[in-house]
């Protein structure tokens, strides 16, 4: 039997498996984002994927075209480029990429952690130096917090920014930087004060075009996210001015690395839901078309209540993800609260993912299809923004 493109290649498959209602933040402009969104993301970008899947990177002007659209800093206030919306229109723009299964672009990154960073502790300066560029994709954004030897322990990290003169000396080595090959505006995590512990971390904003010291490494071959462009970042004696230093004052780095992760935790959570969206549809999909002793699979009582769990998982995760997502507008949003987000949508996702692989039988292993990326993919959400037992650890401190 021949299977339709839109099964192997996520095309024209529906994206309305769950049927679950508006949540209250959902207004009507966020309603029309939606719309323009999905057809700007499948207008441009998908017909691009299967070529960067292979390639293992994107092109860089998806950056300016995503900029161009309005799809990156949407949360942004006007004045310094952005739509002037909030974090509401930067989950539905990050839904719709991973709905699309462009899950590696690092554009949640970007608009969602890096440049909140700026908007919230940096000078009025820096601010109008460099927001605006983040929103126009003139600049792609990183965050360097994680070393060869850290992992989730922040406070551990050991790059150094040492005073000389007017500026600082910044050394150190980072990995796994979601955008490292394209980002030429990262923020780096280093020590200002060894001795001060966490009060010693310090914010630096780098400039990375033509500046000296700084070396690009290896785009890291990973399980999954094969065109993501994560990368290994080193800082060799890297002279930076001081207005590098995000914010005004040294020592709070720490504070606003805290401040910043539910965020961050919830922009995963939404990227989890979004998959699972779609291994759900696409799933339906596949299982009406392909025929086994001679009917669809979907005729099977085995495949229905599969896929009856992965729907009713799907949607109790949305569910949750929405009323977290109006908490974070309406500016209640926890530490605990995203934590539970963050690790109990990201382990559905996992579960969800693996049966609806199942169901596409020896086609899900196959590589052209999306569900066998999407399996591959769906792996790391359960380690990075903290791995899934920090998170664990950051609830059983509220009981």
């Amino acid at each position: 039997m021949v299977l339709s493109a839109a099964i192997r290649f996520n095309k024209g498959v529906p994206m309305n498996a769950l049927n679950v209602p508006r949540p209250g933040w959902m207004t009507e402009d966020l309603v029309l984002l939606e719309e323009q969104a999905r057809r700007f993301i499948a207008d441009t970008f998908v017909p691009h994927l299967d070529r960067w899947h292979e390639a293992g990177i994107y092109d860089r002007d998806v950056w300016t075209k995503a900029g161009a659209a309005g799809l990156l800093c949407a949360a942004m206030p006007e004045e310094y480029g952005g739509a002037g919306g909030s974090f509401a229109h930067e989950a539905v723009i990050n839904r719709e990429l991973s709905l699309a299964g462009f899950d590696t672009f690092g554009a949640p990154l970007h608009s969602g952690i890096v440049a909140p960073y700026i908007l919230h502790y940096g000078t009025e300066e820096q601010k109008q130096r460099w927001l605006p560029k983040l929103a126009t994709g003139e600049m792609v954004g990183a965050i360097a917090m994680t070393e060869p030897g850290t992992g989730s322990d922040l406070q551990g990290v050991r790059a150094s920014a040492k005073k000389s003169g007017n500026g600082y000396v910044l050394n150190g080595s980072k990995t796994f930087i979601t955008n490292g090959q394209h980002a030429n505006l990262v923020i780096v995590v280093a020590k200002t004060d060894p001795k001060a512990g966490a009060k010693g971390t310090s914010l630096f904003v780098v400039e990375t075009d033509d500046a000296p010291g700084f070396r690009r490494g290896r785009k890291l071959k990973k399980l999954g996210m094969d065109s993501a462009d994560t990368s290994e970042l080193f800082f060799e004696d890297v002279p930076l001015p001081a207005t590098s230093l995000l914010g005004s004052e040294e020592g709070q780095g720490f504070y606003q690395l805290m401040k910043e992760l539910p965020q961050e935790r919830l922009i995963v959570a939404v990227n989890a839901v979004a998959m699972m969206e779609r291994a759900v549809a696409l799933t339906i999909d596949y299982t009406k078309q392909r025929q086994a002793f001679g009917k669809a699979i979907i005729e099977f009582q085995n495949t229905q209540f599969e896929l009856a769990e992965c729907k009713t998982d799907a949607t109790i995760a949305k569910v949750f993800l929405d009323h977290c997502i109006g908490l974070h507008v309406e500016g209640r949003l926890d530490t605990v609260t995203a934590s539970m987000a963050k690790y109990r949508l990201t382990d559905t996702q996992g579960k969800v993912i693996d049966r609806c692989l199942q169901l596409f039988g020896g086609y899900g292993y196959m590589d052209e299809y999306p569900i066998s990326r999407m399996y591959r993919d769906a792996r790391v959400l359960r380690i990075y923004a903290g791995t899934n037992e920090i998170m664990k650890l950051l609830i059983a401190r509220s009981l």
